[in-house]
């Protein structure tokens, strides 16, 4: 049998190479080759060098962008996953109907950015409205906005994964330790806990890359408003490139050095989570 599948292993990989190459691997190294262009179509472009990026470097909205989104990543990091581990322990002791609840908080998800923006804006609008304000008067309202926007996206996302990892801890572990007098606490701190790293990591792998992608979201809540100060990244990158006459090159630019730091970031999150994985 597997002397067989050796045979035919390349017919079967050949499409999804194929796929992956024109849809991806191709499509990327042409955005690295315009980075360094001049250019308003593919057609057209010219050499400028790293003019492009020293642009991208002195765009005071690129770092301002930058800042916002670092600071709503590690907000939404926190909230998001101590509320989904939360949840997730609350519907895994037995209770009638958890299977209902849990079918509800993971809903959200399901739902598409741009109407989850809309949907938000209009209830979040509606309760500001009440003291003369709207998300787009102050960043901070647009801030905390997005944040529980992300949060009822995700909360239930995350949910599920760590109640994978609860019932993956052996219930024999559990009662031994509370033969030995553990209250629920040191269960928790010292049995579940450790054994829940896996999912830890998956779940701060999946909210930080979602984070600092946030775009649609963005787009429909608040747009930038006011004045560019809740622009995240991608939507500062998507207006470098559509909405600036001659910033097509500097827009391209910015997007390398985005997917740089989301790679960076996310595979240096990774690593540590690895590595405490195995240090316990």
């Amino acid at each position: 049998m597997e002397k067989q599948l050796r045979k035919y292993f390349a017919i079967f990989v050949l499409p999804t190479l194929v796929c992956f190459f024109i849809a991806f691997l191709i499509p990327f190294i042409l955005g690295i080759i315009l980075s360094f262009c001049k250019f308003t179509t593919v057609t057209d472009a010219h050499w400028v060098g790293l003019r492009n990026y020293v642009r991208a470097f002195a765009d005071e909205e690129f770092a301002h962008a930058l800042g916002f989104t670092a600071a709503f990543a590690v907000v939404s990091v926190v909230t998001i996953n101590v509320f989904g581990f939360l949840l997730a322990v609350l519907l895994t002791g037995g209770r009638r109907g958890t299977n209902v609840f849990r079918t509800i908080f993971f809903m959200p998800n399901l739902i598409g950015g741009i109407v989850l923006g809309y949907i938000w804006q209009l209830i979040i609008n509606g309760v500001l409205g009440k003291f003369g304000a709207t998300l787009t008067m102050d960043p901070k309202y647009g801030f905390w906005g997005l944040v529980v926007l992300m949060n009822w996206q995700l909360i239930g996302y995350m949910m599920v994964i760590y109640i994978a990892g609860i019932q993956n801890v052996p219930r024999d572990l559990i009662e031994a330790a509370k033969v030995d007098g553990a209250t629920n606490l040191q269960v928790m701190r010292h049995v579940t806990l450790p054994l829940v790293r896996p999912s830890f990591t998956i779940c701060i792998f999946l909210t930080l890359t979602n984070s600092f992608r946030l775009f649609d979201q963005n787009l429909a809540l608040t747009a930038g408003a006011p004045s560019k100060q809740t622009e995240m990244l991608a939507l500062n990158i998507y207006n470098t490139f559509y909405n600036r006459i001659g910033w097509e090159g500097v827009g391209q630019a910015k997007a390398v050095l985005f997917s740089i730091l989301v790679a960076i970031i996310a595979l240096t999150q990774l690593a540590i989570s690895r590595k405490r994985e195995v240090e316990n």
